[in-house]
């Protein structure tokens, strides 16, 4: 009798195609939307991961606040201050950045330039691939040489296998190269690493970028649990430096690397909730709409319904047979959204339109929900199709 059943809710789907498939269509959209939520929050952790994973714990970082006070002087210098002023800070290195044309021969490109110490790169921990690094000698002499980010060495030398000892223009003044890094996957704000041109910081400030520049300092606390003493010397001793009186507000701003990726990754959880809340109100929309196909479903078949009481049909059996209709649709709904849904990952990675990966979370829930609904909405129309009276459903035509 349970075959017997199965057998006839499948019947029935195969007789009305089309609203079959309208019906499972919320359900594919819905669950397609709640893989691509969480590929998409999966894709935003994992853009956080990277984006930070050059900064220690005990990270530091001091940023010019430009734009916003006037009066700000937080200046590259204030990198040794702070070195010799805060007895729970270990490293320093200061960074001028701003964007620029950079051209080489007919090649050109808009890219971040950044003035950097000769520490730089090893508190950063990025490597060159070519080349050597900037010296403190090129930081002393103002020498106007170079270190190319992986995508700029793209975009300027794509077809030009020498790349050491040529010579860039930025802001009309030519700059010799004397090194590559490898590729990071990393940015400093907006601004991908990969797309940077180091200078040494002295060059940078004086005669690429000036004073509209931003600055940022680098520094490292001695241990983890001396980030907080750390930061609040930072503080103190820029502070002095900059003359502030009591009451004034500060002309820089200092962020620990635990703030700023706690603060990336609530954004992130935020955004993956909010999407996750729109998949979830298409799933119970497209429940709805499975409830109003089964109540349709049982006015039209009314007849056979009490045909088969008539003939001893037992109400669990009504009951079950509809039910099963209504589950039958919300789980192929569910299989077909996984498949969609799943498909539409490497498309959006392929067109980088944003950063997704893959989640096993997704289809589950989706899935799970997809039966739930089908349970839920699909059991009202089925208990009212069971109640019927036999000899009003014979009555009915």
């Amino acid at each position: 009798m349970k075959l017997e059943i199965i057998r006839m809710s499948f019947e029935s789907l195969l007789a009305n195609k089309t609203r079959s498939f309208l019906s499972m269509l919320g359900i594919i959209i819905g669950v397609s939307t709640v893989i691509a939520v969480f590929a998409i929050g999966q894709g935003a952790q994992q853009a956080v991961d990277e984006q930070f994973q050059g900064l220690s714990a005990n990270s530091i970082i001091v940023m010019s606040l430009r734009g916003k006070i006037e009066s700000s002087k937080l200046e590259t210098t204030d990198s040794k201050i702070i070195a010799e002023n805060c007895p729970h800070i270990s490293e320093t290195t200061a960074v001028i950045q701003g964007s620029m044309a950079i051209s080489f021969e007919s090649e050109e490109g808009s890219f971040n330039v950044m003035g950097i110490e000769s520490n730089y790169f090893e508190m950063s921990s990025i490597n060159t691939n070519q080349g050597r690094l900037i010296t403190i000698e090129d930081i002393e002499n103002n020498e106007r040489v170079a270190i190319l980010g992986s995508s700029v060495v793209e975009t300027l030398f794509f077809e030009n296998d020498k790349i050491i000892g040529q010579n860039i223009k930025i802001n009309g003044k030519m700059i010799e190269v004397i090194g590559t890094v490898e590729e990071t996957g990393r940015s400093m704000g907006k601004n991908s690493l990969d797309d940077a041109i180091y200078l040494p910081n002295t060059t940078a400030e004086k005669s690429i970028l000036g004073s509209t520049a931003s600055i940022m300092i680098f520094t490292v606390a001695d241990s983890v649990e001396n980030v907080e003493i750390a930061s609040k010397e930072l503080v103190k001793t820029l502070r002095e430096e900059h003359g502030l009186k009591d009451g004034q507000a500060d002309d820089f701003k200092i962020m620990d690397a635990g703030a700023m990726v706690g603060a990336a990754q609530d954004s992130a959880k935020m955004m993956t909730f909010l999407l996750t809340s729109v998949a979830a109100i298409v799933l119970l929309v497209s429940g709805i709409g499975i409830m109003n196909v089964m109540f349709v479903t049982v006015a039209e078949r009314t007849k056979e319904i009490g045909i088969a009481k008539a003939i001893g049909g037992k109400q669990g059996d009504i009951l079950g047979q509809f039910l099963l209709e209504s589950v039958i649709l919300s789980t192929i709904g569910g299989l077909l959204g996984i498949i969609i849904g799943s498909l539409a990952i490497p498309i959006l990675s392929k067109f980088d339109i944003m950063t997704v990966a893959f989640s096993w979370t997704g289809p589950i829930i989706g899935f799970c929900f997809s039966v739930i609904v089908g349970i839920f909405f699909g059991f009202y129309p089925a208990l009212k199709a069971s109640r019927l009276d036999p000899v009003d459903a014979l009555r009915s035509e």
